[in-house]
C-alpha cells in the first residue's frame, strides 16, 4: 500500500544513520492473494530498493503475533528482546530517531549493545535497458519516451521499441537540468501536452516524479527538465487539519512550487477540463494542474481512503494510480486499493462526479453494509448465512464514526474456519457476519504482544513495557490502511 511505501522511504534515513546498531528486518503480511506470490515478493523488493532482510509472512503468522492491525505497523525491538514501541501510520521517524538513541545509551551503558553489520545480503542487480517501467508515451516523431522507474530516469526508445535514442536522468534524486544532470526518483506517469499548451507552458512532456513528490517539466527538443509543481514535501492531511487549515484547500494563488504533494503516480491531459489531472495516490485523490498558470487544485476526492461514488466532493479513492482519456473526454481511473476501474465525468457547468464502472457496487459509503461480496476485493459485511460467494481478498475500508462497531466475519481458509476481523480473508467460502465476542481476558486492552517479542526467551512485565518512553502512537497519523 502506499502508506507502506511512504515508510520505506522514511526509514532510509535511519537505517543509515544507526547502521551499526540497528537491524530493520520487514514483514511482508500480503493484503492481496498476489501478493503471496513469493516472486512477486521478490520483485517488490528489488523494485523498491529495499535493503533490508523482509520475511515473507503468506498465512500472517506473524502479523498476528505482533497483534499488527493496520499497513504499516512498526514494532521496535530492545536488544534483550523486548517490544518498546508499537506503531501504527506513517510519520514516527522523529519520534523513533528519539527512542533508538535513548535505547543506544541505555543498552551501551548497560553493556547489552552490539555493534556492527546487519545480517542483510544484497541480491544481484538485474542487467537491462529498462528497470521496472512505470510508463510508455508515444511521441509525435514515432519515438516512445518510458518512465524506467527502477533507474530513476527516462529512456526514449526509437519505434522499434529496443534501440535506446536518448536517456534522461542521471539517476535518483532530484535536480533539474539537463539530461546528464537532472535526476529523478521513481518516476511514474507521463503525458504529452496539446500543441498550444506546449508552447505557453514552455516544456512538452509532465512526469509524475512520486517519491520526489512533484511534478516534472521536459524539453523534447533540448532534454531539459524542471520542477513545475510540489515543494518535495509530502503532503499529510491529519497535519494540515491540526494546523487548523482546510486539507483540500488550495489557494489559487499559490506557487505550485510552495504546493505539498503526495506520491503523483499518472498524469492525464483532460480535454473536457481543459488542464492536466494528476492521480494523487499519496492522498487518495484527484489533483488538477494548469501547466500554462501554474495553478493546482483539489479536483475530486475528499482524503478518505475507501470508495464512495457521488460529486468531486464527496468521492472516495483508494491509491488511484493510473489514468486514461477516453473519446468522450471521461477521465478513467485505476483505483489500486478497492481493484475497481472508476470514471470521471465532466457537466458542462465544469463540476464532476465519479462513478465506478467495474469493481464493488457500493455508490455511497452508508451502502456499503449492503454491498455484494462476489466481484468486491474488500472485506464487506454480508448478513447471508454461509454465502458460497468468494470475495477477492482485501481488508475493512476505513469504518466511519456514525457506524456500529465492524462485524466479525466467519470464512474458511485453507481448511480452517476464520472468525476474526484481523485476519486475510482468502476464503474458499464467505460465511455469516455476527457482532465480535468481547475480549478474553489475556487479549482484552492489548496493543502488542505482552512481554517479549515472540520467539524471545524472556519476559517482561507489562507495567514496566508501559513505562517505556515511546514516540507518538496515533494508529492514524499518515493515514494507515486499517484492518479492523
Amino acid at each position: 500500500c502506499i502508506n507502506c511505501l511512504h515508510v520505506l522511504d522514511e526509514l532510509r534515513p535511519l537505517e543509515e544513520r544507526f547502521s551499526d546498531v540497528l537491524v530493520t528486518v520487514g514483514v511482508h503480511s500480503p493484503k492481496f492473494e498476489h501478493e503471496a506470490d513469493p516472486d512477486a515478493l521478490a520483485a517488490a523488493v528489488d523494485r523498491y530498493e529495499v535493503h533490508h532482510p523482509v520475511l515473507d509472512d503468506p498465512e500472517l503468522t506473524t502479523w498476528d503475533a505482533y497483534t499488527a492491525r493496520a499497513w504499516p505497523t512498526l514494532v521496535v525491538v530492545d536488544p534483550e528482546g523486548y517490544i518498546v514501541a508499537h506503531l501504527s501510520g506513517e510519520g514516527h521517524v522523529q519520534g523513533l530517531v528519539t527512542l533508538v538513541e535513548e535505547l543506544v545509551a541505555e543498552h551501551e551503558a548497560r553493556g547489552t549493545l552490539h555493534r556492527g553489520d546487519g545480517p542483510y545480503v544484497p541480491r544481484p542487480a538485474p542487467e537491462g535497458d529498462l528497470r521496472f517501467p512505470g510508463k510508455v508515451l508515444p511521441l509525435p516523431d514515432g519515438s516512445f519516451l518510458v518512465s524506467d522507474t527502477g533507474h530513476h530516469r527516462l529512456v526514449q526508445l526509437d519505434n522499434d521499441l529496443e534501440t535506446v535514442r536518448r536517456v534522461i536522468g542521471a539517476g535518483k534524486g532530484h535536480a533539474d537540468g539537463d539530461p546528464g544532470t537532472a535526476r529523478f526518483t521513481e518516476p511514474q506517469g507521463l503525458t504529452l501536452l496539446p500543441e498550444e499548451v506546449r508552447a505557453a507552458a514552455g516544456y512538452d512532456v509532465v512526469v509524475a516524479d512520486s517519491v520526489n513528490h512533484r511534478l516534472r517539466g521536459v524539453d523534447l527538443a533540448t532534454g531539459q527538465v524542471r520542477t513545475v509543481a510540489g515543494s518535495g514535501v509530502q503532503r499529510l492531511l491529519d497535519e494540515e487539519r491540526a494546523r487548523g487549515a482546510e486539507p483540500n484547500h488550495i489557494d489559487p494563488e499559490a506557487d505550485p512550487l510552495e504546493v505539498a504533494l503526495s506520491s503523483p503516480w499518472d498524469v492525464v491531459w483532460s480535454a473536457r477540463a481543459d488542464r492536466l489531472v494528476v492521480a494523487m495516490a499519496g492522498t487518495h485523490q484527484l489533483f488538477s494542474f494548469d501547466p500554462r498558470t501554474g495553478r493546482l487544485a483539489v479536483l475530486a476526492g475528499t482524503g478518505d481512503e475507501g470508495l464512495k461514488d457521488g460529486s468531486g466532493a464527496e468521492a472516495w479513492f483508494a491509491q488511484s494510480s493510473g489514468l486514461a482519456e477516453d473519446h468522450e473526454g471521461n477521465v478513467w481511473i485505476a483505483d489500486s486499493e478497492t481493484s475497481a476501474l472508476r470514471v470521471l465525468r465532466f457537466d458542462d457547468d465544469g463540476a464532476v462526479a465519479v462513478e465506478t464502472a467495474v469493481g464493488p457496487a457500493c455508490s455511497t459509503a452508508s451502502a456499503w453494509p449492503s454491498c455484494p461480496t462476489a466481484r468486491s476485493p474488500w472485506r464487506t459485511p454480508t448478513t447471508a448465512p454461509c454465502a458460497t460467494t468468494t470475495p477477492g481478498p482485501g481488508r475493512w475500508p476505513r469504518w466511519p464514526a456514525a457506524w456500529p462497531s465492524p462485524p466479525t466475519c466467519c470464512w474458511t481458509s485453507r481448511g480452517r474456519s476464520r472468525c476474526s476481523s484481523s485476519s486475510r480473508p482468502t476464503p474458499t467460502a464467505w460465511c455469516a457476519c455476527r457482532s465480535p465476542p468481547p475480549p478474553s481476558a489475556s487479549t482484552r486492552g492489548r496493543r502488542g504482544p505482552s512481554g517479549p517479542a515472540p520467539g524471545s526467551p524472556r519476559a517482561r512485565s507489562r507495567s514496566r513495557c508501559a513505562s517505556r518512553r515511546r514516540p507518538g502512537r496515533s494508529s492514524t497519523t499518515g493515514g494507515g490502511t486499517r484492518r479492523s
